[in-house]
């Protein structure tokens, strides 16, 4: 049992060097609570080209929201709704990150 707990801490760490766990970590290093959609947002425009469209940041919404789930339930994180934090498997509507309280 405590082999696999090794597993997933080091599986945790190797995700940690992902660019959309560390663009989301980025954004709340500030203390602000950003939405899904700020993060993707802030990713894509680091990695803009002059002949990408103005919705480039929606390629990297499904993946921002995926590896928030994933932190929230590794308690990196919470995600918050209307101020409360949320259960990360069951969740709707407009949300926020934020470090955990």
């Amino acid at each position: 049992m405590n082999d696999l707990r090794e597993e997933i801490e080091e599986t945790e760490e190797v995700k940690a060097d992902d660019p959309v766990v560390t663009a989301i970590l980025d954004a709340l290093a500030g203390g602000a609570n950003p939405t899904f959609q700020d993060v993707a947002r802030s990713i894509a425009k680091e990695r803009a080209k002059p002949k990408d469209g103005p919705n480039l940041w929606r390629r990297y919404l499904q993946a921002v929201k995926q590896q928030s789930v994933h932190l929230a339930k590794a308690g990196r994180i919470e995600i918050v709704r209307k101020g409360e934090a949320v259960d990360p498997k069951d969740f709707k509507g407009i949300v926020r990150l934020r470090l955990p309280q």
